[in-house]
C-alpha cells in the first residue's frame, strides 16, 4: 500500500480521489445525445494554456471543431475519430495519440472511456 506523502516539488500526481468536475453536454448542435463526463484537472499551467487530468463518459457521438492541440492517453475504452472527410481511426487502451488544432469532424465514444488528457490552448 503507497501512502500519500508530499510530493516532490514540481511534480504533480495524477490522482482522481477528490471531486470531479461534472458537465452536461447537450446542445443538439453538438450531440445527437445528451451525456454527462467528470474531469478531474490535475494540472493547469501559470498562463492557463496547458491544461491537463482524467476525462471519463460514457457512449456519446460530439461534434467537433478543435482550436487547441489535445494529447490523449486511452486508458479505458474505445473512442472512433472521424474528419470530415469520413477518414475515420479507432483507438483502444493503452494507446496514444494528437488531435490537433483544425481537427474538424466527430469524437465517439463507442464505449465508457477514461482518458489522460493534455489540452494546449492557443
Amino acid at each position: 500500500m503507497r501512502h500519500h506523502q508530499a510530493s516532490p516539488a514540481h511534480v504533480i500526481a495524477f490522482r482522481t480521489d477528490s471531486e470531479p468536475r461534472q458537465t452536461r453536454v447537450d446542445d443538439p448542435v453538438i450531440v445527437d445525445a445528451p451525456y454527462e463526463a467528470k474531469s478531474w484537472r490535475c494540472f493547469t499551467d501559470a498562463s492557463g494554456r496547458a491544461i491537463s487530468g482524467i476525462w471519463e463518459a460514457g457512449p456519446h457521438l460530439e461534434r467537433c471543431i478543435c482550436d487547441y492541440d489535445e494529447m490523449c492517453h486511452i486508458l479505458e475504452g474505445e473512442v472512433r475519430l472521424t474528419d470530415k472527410d469520413g477518414n475515420a481511426q479507432v483507438f483502444g487502451a493503452g494507446e496514444s495519440f494528437v488531435v490537433s488544432a483544425g481537427f474538424e469532424g466527430t469524437w465517439e465514444n463507442l464505449t465508457r472511456v477514461r482518458k489522460v488528457f493534455f489540452i494546449l490552448n492557443p
